[in-house]
């Protein structure tokens, strides 16, 4: 069993937090420290779990998993190493700081401490996440697994190098909001079509479940399914060509661009 520190009390922490909770993970402990206590009592209250001072939490873990933001990243593991880490059992940290690179902070850390970089994303929270591992200079292929056996209880995992999961941010970090833009964008278009709200709702959502669940199921690329479902001079044709006319896909390219340019510049002012 994994006795297992989160640090950082926000979206992602407490998703890793539920997710783990609600899979039934074997965790001997789960601790989470978060600097607000209003926040901490809310979580403790909420999952039934101990809350620690960052220190306290990350002395007995075996797994320090650091859920804060990136200009936090760095306070933050200079508390860590001043704690007496156990060598002897091989203590491992998982950063899910965006843009932060393990270059940064492993320096600051006992010599051949092993680090993992991750980068999430929320919907873990009902355990359908996507989780990219990357190994720092330091991380064994035990460590992998033990990580990818984690975070496999909230969702897929996918390893990367390093040097990508500026990409991935874009992609998979940053992916939910794009979704919830497109499903507001629907479900305010349908309402302009005389829709009630909550039937313009329900029928996006499902739309969108139903065809996230095809695209993961079929050996179909997503273009020969579009394409099944755009019958010549039908309707979904004419918005099709209103989206691509529209710049749809140049302004997805340009989007994920940006993101990616953020992630790195994040890595870049990391202090």
């Amino acid at each position: 069993m994994t006795r297992i520190a989160v640090i950082g009390g926000g979206r992602i922490g407490e998703a890793l937090i539920a997710g783990l909770l609600e899979s039934g993970h074997a965790v001997r402990d789960l601790v989470v420290a978060e600097k607000f206590g209003a926040r901490a009592q809310e979580l403790a209250s909420t999952y039934g779990i101990l809350t620690a001072s960052i220190s306290e939490a990350s002395e007995n873990a075996d797994v320090i998993v650091l859920a804060v933001k990136p200009n936090d990243i760095d306070s933050v593991v200079t508390e860590i190493s001043k704690i007496d880490l156990d060598g002897e059992r091989e203590q491992l940290i998982v950063s899910l700081a965006a843009g932060v690179p393990t270059s940064k902070f492993e320096p600051k850390l006992p010599a051949g401490f092993p680090v993992i970089r991750v980068m999430p994303n929320t919907p873990m929270l009902v355990g359908e996440g996507v989780s990219v591992l990357s190994p720092g200079r330091y991380a064994k292929p035990e460590h992998l697994e033990l990580v990818r056996t984690i975070l496999s209880t909230v969702g897929k995992v996918v390893t990367v190098k390093e040097n990508q999961l500026d990409a991935v941010t874009a992609v998979s970090g940053s992916g939910p909001a794009y979704f919830f833009l497109v499903a507001e964008a629907m479900i305010d278009a349908g309402v302009g079509l005389g829709l009630t709200r909550e039937v313009a709702t329900s029928l996006v959502v499902q739309t969108m479940v139903g065809s996230a669940a095809m695209l993961d199921r079929s050996d179909e690329t997503p273009t020969a399914l579009r394409y099944a479902v755009t019958s010549p001079g039908g309707t979904t044709a004419a918005a099709v060509r209103e989206l691509e006319s529209k710049g749809l896909r140049a302004a997805f390219f340009d989007a994920l661009g940006a993101a990616k340019d953020r992630s790195t510049e994040m890595g870049i002012t990391a202090e």
